[in-house]
């Protein structure tokens, strides 16, 4: 059997097959950001002679080790650890192995709370996609500092985001893939870049749908906070704030800086003027609006219908917060003290907040997790699916509720889970410190997968539009569907 070789925009590669698919790894879509490059936009990958080789997970956008949680094995959210390398800008490609054009293409964006993760991580495995008839490119982006603090030009992870779906509409073709017919897929960060891209002029003619998982608009800062955090940086090493003085600093101790600025009091108040932290301190490295990416917010934009054109598929988790909350033991440590304190941070009423979710009457921790599943999570979902909706999009939105049997069922329909069933790939995230546990939910597995296939393929993905507040149901029932 012939080697499997594409030829794409900058030279020829050479993939590895396997288990009925081929895969194409470590290609990369823009050049290495480095020298001047760095807090730069991306530029095209330079063209290369021969025939490169494919055959490897290549390097992830330098980040910090992620913190563990315990009884919990999230490695396989997060793929490999950085250890060095510049050309990280690349993609993962994954199609059946066997001749044939016009396939749907659907590119994932990895979450990691823009500071982590890397679309090589095992449960981003293309291969069920693969089988089931789509092209499935994940990709990589500057993280962090390098990536989300506006030190040269703003919102460089969205602009690598911007530069790999044009690579994607450019190189389609080469790996059996349909140029006109690109879904672009992500799950919280991931999903949060995908939504504010919706509201971005530069998106025009990049993509013809869009899911949003665990994600939507209301995660950006203005551009006086963002410098606000590039001067806290340069404080930190001790340079100018000016991106020349950072394109001086290494990696490794910029890396350090971050770190400093993410630890408790670390960072300068980010809260905006209504004293909102709209992280809710999860990180402190977001996108900024008012620049040529995101020139307003981009939920007006939206609403506006910058994206009507776009269908959209908005999905979150019943119990979003109990990934962070249950695992570590919060959820059972919080006083009611410290819940308030807590959300205050980023909340100018935590306490009329909390007291709507049971504070007082129920333990503290189930209160801050069932408050911030909606704060962070549920609500600003459904008000940016609202609003494209509202604008003329085509929206679906569906709910995963399926509950993992982990810590006695308390970490429940958590953050990502859905991840495991919608890339069907149970197999990773089962076992003694597996998310899903022992027994995951097959059927449901065949079902969410199969909905995100259809989508991919024809905007439907088996159930109705969002209209009159319409939301499908994935959970231990497949097929429950419902107004909520």
């Amino acid at each position: 059997m012939a080697e499997p070789i594409a030829t794409t925009t900058s030279g020829r590669v050479r993939g590895i097959r396997g288990g009925g698919v081929v895969r194409f790894r470590a290609v990369p879509y823009a050049a290495a950001p480095t020298g001047d490059l760095r807090f730069a936009a991306p530029r095209p990958a330079p063209r290369w002679d021969g025939v490169r080789a494919a055959d490897r997970v290549g390097p992830v956008a330098p980040q910090q080790a992620a913190g563990e949680l315990p009884g919990l094995d999230v490695s396989v959210l997060r793929g490999p650890e950085w250890s060095g390398g510049d050309d990280y800008l690349t993609a993962e490609i994954t199609r059946p192995d066997q001749d044939g054009a016009g396939l749907p293409v659907l590119v994932f964006v990895h979450g990691g709370a823009f500071v982590s993760g890397g679309g090589a991580a095992p449960l981003y495995d293309g291969a069920a996609f693969a089988r089931s008839g789509v092209v499935l490119v994940a990709i990589n982006h500057r993280l962090g500092a390098e990536g989300f603090a506006p030190i040269g030009e703003t919102n460089v992870g969205l602009r690598d985001q911007l530069a790999a779906l044009r690579w994607v509409r450019e190189n389609a073709a080469a790996f059996g893939g349909d140029p006109g017919n690109v879904t672009v897929c992500g799950q919280s960060s991931g999903a949060m870049s995908i939504a504010d891209l919706l509201g971005s002029p530069l998106l025009d003619g990049l993509v013809d749908r869009a899911i949003v998982q665990s994600g939507h608009t209301g995660m950006t800062r203005s551009r006086d906070l963002g410098r606000a955090l590039v001067e806290s940086l340069a404080r930190h090493l001790g340079v100018p704030a000016t991106a020349e003085a950072f394109r001086q600093v290494g990696v490794r101790e910029l890396l350090a800086a971050q770190a400093a600025v993410m630890a408790p009091g670390g960072a300068p108040d980010l809260r905006d003027e209504h004293g909102h932290d709209p992280s809710f301190g999860l990180s402190a490295f977001l996108p900024v609006h008012g620049d040529d990416v995101l020139p307003v917010p981009p939920g007006e934009a939206v609403a506006a219908g910058s994206a009507a054109g776009i269908d959209v598929l908005v999905s979150t988790c019943r119990e979003e917060m109990a990934l962070y909350l249950v695992a570590s033991g919060v959820v059972d440590s919080t006083t009611d003290e410290q819940a308030v304190a807590a959300l205050g941070a980023s909340h100018p009423d935590a306490s009329g907040v909390l007291a709507a979710y049971g504070l007082g009457r129920r333990p503290a921790g189930e209160a801050l997790s069932a408050a911030l599943t909606d704060l962070v999570f549920r609500l600003p979902a459904r008000e940016f699916a609202a609003r494209h909706r509202d604008s003329g999009g085509r929206t679906h939105v569906a709910e995963f509720t399926w509950r993992s049997p982990r810590f006695g069922g308390r970490l429940g329909a958590c953050h990502g889970l859905e991840l495991p069933f919608v890339f069907h790939n149970l197999a990773v995230a089962t076992g003694p410190t597996g998310l899903l546990g022992e027994e995951p939910d097959r059927a449901l597995a065949d079902r969410l997968h199969g909905a995100w296939v259809s989508f991919a393929a024809t905007g439907d993905p088996g159930w109705p539009e969002h209209r009159g507040g319409h939301v499908f149901t994935a959970g231990p029932e497949p097929g429950a569907a419902g107004p909520r």
